[in-house]
């Protein structure tokens, strides 16, 4: 079964809203970019990434089945659990091989151009530094004129 999907909605928040709003589930990685805004999304999008504490019954929420939410830096926007901002990241970096690059260089973008300039708010993990520092001049160029 899959659930509603970007299509039926005017925004992706409301999208996730109604999909994952109040259940016991944690928006992540590209999904949590969008929710948060530091993604624009796709068009026609049908994928969902969650941490749950079960798999549930869509096929197109990509579950992320963990014990408990301990240890996960999560964020409450009304009815929807999502992670912050720098639990996003880090999860992203961690799993770089896995990811949608294009959503976490855009993220990593918007984050950087409404913040000053400057990543310093962000605190990346060491063991994510590398791949951080593979793509943040991608991420400062991405909306550059030049």
């Amino acid at each position: 079964m899959i659930s509603f999907t970007s299509n039926d909605f005017l925004t992706t928040r409301a999208w996730h809203r109604a999909v994952v709003g109040g259940k016991d589930m944690i928006l992540r990685g590209t999904s949590a970019l969008e929710f948060l805004e530091l993604f624009g999304g796709y068009m026609r999008e049908k994928k969902i990434d969650v941490y749950a504490k079960r798999r549930g019954a869509y096929e197109n929420i990509e579950y992320r089945v963990v014990d408990s939410f301990d240890g996960i830096d999560y964020i409450r926007l009304g009815n929807v659990l999502c992670t912050s901002i720098n639990q996003t990241f880090n999860d992203m970096l961690y799993d770089y091989n896995n990811v949608d690059e294009q959503s976490l260089v855009e993220g990593l973008s918007r984050y950087y151009y409404t913040h000053g300039r400057s990543f310093d708010g962000l605190a990346i993990k060491p063991e994510n530094m590398k791949h951080f520092n593979s793509v943040k001049d991608w991420a400062i160029e991405y909306y550059s004129e030049d």
